[in-house]
């Protein structure tokens, strides 16, 4: 029952038209449309703050409107809380960075509560910084349903990473194709957590049967699903046979997170049905069988 609209989301007038003829009767919106390279925004400012700015705000009013009862589900970024991460203790060690065992963010990583304010975002960041309050301020002040997801990184089997995004899925592919590969700045101990998408659409699913008004969630791998730069690599590298070519540069991405790990608790408090299924090393395996299978195709 699937039906495909080729819409620009800054194109509000065709947004309208694919509103006004379902109206009511939507009772699901998963607004996932983005710009969503933080580096390359830098280059397109315009066209990154209409789209991921602009075009939530079009999104949202168009909810309001037309079918103001739908659940409105936001996938922001882990980008919006800038640099401040960095500002955390960290400890350097053989394979990774890693928050200071006496900080409160060890055992879980890090909650909903850190500051978005006061840092370096990235122009991305700032884009989705507004999109993200945006979305919060339609549930406080309309009433609207709103889920905002601050993803970490967010990837899976059908995932084609490039250089600037995708870092799981891009690995995979520089390590199967002998590709060279450059590490961006702190000797790759820089940490993520990573969310298959799976795991990523049981979270939504789970919203969308219990909403909630204006809640925030960290959306990733947590302390389930997290490695380092090194780490990976070295996951690639056994699961391909392949000996990866890597270069480390020393100069890291504007506005890089260190060390980034999404505390999870508030979401499981939430909804305590929901449990991430796929590790890292589960998830670069699909990853690796599937690019076998499209090269095979």
């Amino acid at each position: 029952n699937y039906v495909h609209h080729a819409v620009d989301i800054r194109d509000v007038a065709a947004l309208e038209r694919i509103f006004q003829e379902h109206g009511a009767d939507i009772k699901l919106i998963v607004h996932t449309a983005a710009q969503p390279s933080h580096d390359k925004a830098a280059d397109i400012p315009f066209l990154d703050f209409e789209v991921n700015a602009n075009g939530t705000l079009n999104m949202l009013e168009l909810t309001r409107r037309l079918c103001p009862q739908a659940v409105f589900i936001f996938t922001s970024t882990n980008k919006v809380y800038g640099d401040t991460p960095n500002a955390l203790p960290l400890v350097e060690l053989e394979t990774r960075w890693e928050v200071d065992p006496s900080h409160p963010y060890h055992a879980n990583g890090i909650d909903e509560r850190m500051s978005i304010d006061h840092s370096k975002h990235s122009l991305f960041g700032a884009s989705k910084v507004a999109a993200d309050v945006m979305a919060q301020e339609y549930g406080r002040y309309f009433g609207i349903r709103t889920g905002i997801f601050r993803g970490g990184c967010l990837t899976g089997p059908g995932h084609s990473g490039a250089q600037l995004h995708g870092f799981l899925s891009y690995l995979m592919k520089c390590a199967m194709d002998r590709r060279p590969y450059t590490i961006f700045g702190y000797k790759g101990k820089q940490v993520r957590d990573n969310i298959h998408a799976d795991d990523l659409v049981a979270m939504f699913d789970a919203f969308h049967r219990a909403p909630r008004v204006a809640e925030v969630y960290n959306a990733g791998g947590g302390r389930f699903a997290n490695c380092s730069m090194l780490e990976a690599i070295a996951i690639c590298e056994r699961i391909t046979g392949n000996r990866m070519q890597v270069t480390l540069s020393d100069q890291n991405r504007i506005g890089d997170h260190i060390w980034y790990v999404s505390d999870l608790s508030r979401f499981k408090q939430h909804y305590p049905d929901w449990q991430p299924r796929f590790g890292i090393e589960a998830t670069l395996i699909q990853i690796h069988d599937e690019f076998l299978a499209r090269q095979r195709a």
